[in-house]
């Protein structure tokens, strides 16, 4: 568990930074913040293109992920209801609850709670020696699906911000395109996958995202071409072939086990050490400023939220967002919010922090044929952590004039899901070890 550790440190590292260097920066601020984000998003394809080459279907079972991926759209759908939920009944007057603004504000920023951060988990899961195992495999399946439903969920929500607009659309036919290209060309695409090949595959994703998403914004401001690198990322590496082996003076196609011996050297096992920890310490860099001015009278305060510097070239301008909130009354119910003393907050954050995580609890009640239900909890578990993803969401939210409270309540819950991350994979590892005999293998024992 040393890196589980070391990792959970460097989270914490990278959350004071967040909340240190924008005073320390000045002007000089954005800069940093654009730096910042590109070198995340190098960071999330490095550790995504591994994830896709090491994942492998069985495409006889195709059933078996269309299950995979319902259980997964209930991770990604039960924590943003719990939360929005709580966000108009709990937190917005009584007077809001029949408002379209009131349930289009809560909506999109209730959606942090949902993504859970793949980079992440697979990070600090494979550091705790548990890439191997059943719970990592199913793990994977899930996390993936999970942020792959984030980024369609998201679409929608845009259309209520902005209208139907033919951006969102492209976005959608290119994510079908690689998923088909995924599973058309799955590891049948031959190129290097050493890490300083994939490290320079990772460069490229990423520039190549951000140039489409900076050119789509002279186009139209209010609506870029935003397509994420988790999915590109991990459809590049699903494509790469493996290993081709000799049989009889012949070579023939790899399998998983000859990308393992490729992969599963000191010095591929140093570098992706090493781009994962410099990924934990972006992503918690990459948390929006929570400490700052006071709102309202009589010492009632909360923290001031900014724009991260995960996304401080964010995907809607400020300008656009001020007209939009001009014309369709967007951010207003939420600013209007009545201040709250930081006890208050506390107390908020503690329980949607619950409610968030309560809603990524289906999976433990899945797969009673495939693992013993102690496993089964900690694939639940395993999908706790937060990060980027959900920062990105925020941001957001922010660029569409949401704010108040509310935001404030989901930065401060995000950061805590960050900080219990180690906590989180120390479950799940106490969980998974020992296990005892389960399925085929006990009834090959007790028949013995």
């Amino acid at each position: 568990m040393r890196k589980v550790l070391l990792f959970s440190i460097l989270l914490l590292l990278g959350l004071a930074a967040s909340q240190w260097l924008p005073a320390r920066l000045g002007t000089s601020y954005a800069l940093a913040g654009d730096i910042v984000r590109l070198l995340t998003m190098v960071g999330l394809s490095f550790i995504m293109i591994r994830v896709g080459y090491e994942f492998d279907i069985d495409k006889s079972r195709l059933g078996q992920y269309g299950w995979d991926y319902l259980v997964a759209f209930t991770a990604a759908s039960l924590p943003w209801a719990f939360v929005t939920l709580y966000f108009v009944f709990v937190l917005l007057p009584p007077q809001t609850w029949s408002m379209m603004a009131a349930w289009q504000e809560t909506l999109l920023a209730g959606r942090f709670a949902a993504p859970t951060s793949a980079g992440v988990l697979f990070s600090m899961l494979a550091a705790a020696g548990l890439g191997a195992t059943w719970l990592f495999h199913k793990a994977r399946i899930l996390a993936i699906f999970d942020d792959l439903d984030t980024v369609l969920l998201m679409i929608p929500l845009k259309m209520l911000m902005v209208g139907v607009a033919w951006q969102l659309g492209l976005v959608v036919v290119v994510m079908a395109v690689m998923v088909a290209l995924a599973y058309v060309l799955l590891h049948r695409v031959r190129i290097p996958a050493t890490w300083r090949w994939v490290l320079g595959y990772s460069v490229g994703i990423s520039v190549f995202s951000e140039l489409a998403y900076r050119g789509s914004k002279l186009i139209d401001e209010s609506v870029p071409i935003h397509i994420e690198v988790l999915l590109p990322a991990f459809v590049l590496g699903c494509m790469m072939a493996y290993p081709e082996k000799n049989v009889d003076g012949r070579k023939t196609p790899g399998d998983s086990h000859a990308a393992h011996a490729l992969i599963d050297t000191p010095v591929e096992r140093r570098a992706t050490t090493a781009v994962s920890a410099v990924f934990m310490v972006l992503v918690g860099m990459s948390m929006p400023i929570f400490w700052g001015e006071t709102l309202g009278p009589g010492g009632a305060t909360v923290g001031r939220v900014e724009t991260t510097m995960h996304g401080a070239g964010s995907p809607v301008a400020e300008a656009t967002a001020a007209r939009l909130g001009a014309s369709r009354e967007v951010g207003r119910v939420t600013t209007a919010q009545p201040p709250m003393r930081w006890s208050e907050i506390v107390l908020h954050v503690l329980v949607v922090t619950v409610l968030s995580n309560l809603g990524k609890m289906f999976p433990a009640f899945c797969y009673r044929s495939e693992a013993h239900w102690r496993e089964r909890l900690a694939v639940a578990i395993g999908m706790w952590p937060r990060g980027e993803v959900g920062a990105g969401v925020l941001v957001i939210s922010l660029s569409y004039g949401i704010g108040g409270p509310i935001v404030t309540i989901a930065m401060l819950s995000l950061a805590l899901n960050l900080l219990l991350t180690g906590v989180f994979i120390y479950l799940v590892r106490g969980l998974t070890r020992p296990l005892p005999a389960y399925g085929p293998e006990a009834a090959v024992q007790g028949a013995a």
